[in-house]
């Protein structure tokens, strides 16, 4: 039976027919490789390497061995990297989640580099509303959202986006012809609650379960509701205006996850994520 430090010795040879470039590619001496060898060759019973001053080269007992050895020994290797991949949780399948129109598109970019680098995993990506986050976590609906930071309960990885935040108005409130408002503005009005989403100052107005049915509330007349600036350009409404908040601190998105639960899959995803984001 061969061992694995002879196979490699042999096969490395086999690729270099160079002593001293085989040796550097295991990190072992020159004097190492050739005592393998020497051994190895005893053990078959003949010469695999004819060896002059000038070259190295196969011979046919070499030959016959290099090709009946390497392709399953390329399949061992390959058989380790998938058992290695599946104990670090990059095979199977990751459930994804977004809350947004402008977190889902952010999203698909990040599966689809995901998917390039890690081709083993299934990916299923999700809606959620933002009240919805948190119990999807913790009942392991999904494994990993792209939401507005922090959520309850749950880790985070790095910020990947910051945005500013904004009142959405009515189109005729006296906000909508301002170039913006203040907290203190909005402590005099009446604020939409969404399922969720920022807490706001100014008295508690109808509760939303979605960004839809929130707006839609706005719309009527029924109060103002604070979200990111992209809800300008995902969510634009003949009958909402859109008004920047200048003394607000700025809304920040990230992967979140169930705490304890980052998995090696959720590692990859969020390190695809930050590479799309620097890139």
């Amino acid at each position: 039976m061969l061992e694995r430090h002879e196979i490699e010795a042999f096969l490395t040879l086999a690729e270099e027919l160079h002593f001293g470039h085989t040796a550097e590619r295991l990190r072992v001496s020159t004097a190492r490789v050739s005592q393998t060898i020497r051994k190895l060759e005893r053990r078959v019973g003949a010469p695999l390497f004819d060896r002059t001053s000038r070259r190295v080269a196969l011979t046919p007992v070499g030959r016959r061995l290099h090709e009946e050895v390497r392709p399953a020994w390329e399949a061992i290797g390959a058989a380790y990297e998938r058992a290695a991949d599946a104990g670090r949780g990059l095979t199977g399948t990751l459930r994804a989640a977004f809350t947004g129109a402008a977190a889902g598109q952010l999203l698909a970019g990040v599966e689809e580099l995901f998917r390039s680098r890690v081709p083993g995993c299934e990916v299923v990506i999700r809606e959620a509303q933002p009240g919805e986050v948190a119990a999807w976590l913790r009942d392991g609906e999904v494994d990993v959202v792209l939401t507005t930071l922090p959520v309850p309960g749950a880790d985070a990885g790095p910020v990947l986006v910051r945005e500013a935040l904004v009142a959405a108005v009515p189109a005729g409130h006296p906000f909508a012809r301002r170039e913006s408002v203040g907290l203190a503005d909005l402590e005099r009005v009446t604020v939409v609650e969404l399922a969720g989403g920022r807490a706001a100052p100014g008295s508690p107005g109808p509760r939303a379960a979605t960004l839809h049915e929130a707006l839609t509330l706005v719309g009527a007349g029924r109060g103002v509701l604070l979200v990111g600036a992209q809800t300008r350009r995902y969510y634009a409404r003949p009958d909402v205006a859109y008004v920047p908040v200048r003394d607000a601190p700025r809304v920040e998105w990230g992967l979140v996850w169930r705490a304890g639960g980052e998995t090696g899959r959720v590692r990859a995803f969020g390190r695809a994520a930050v590479d799309l984001l620097s890139d």
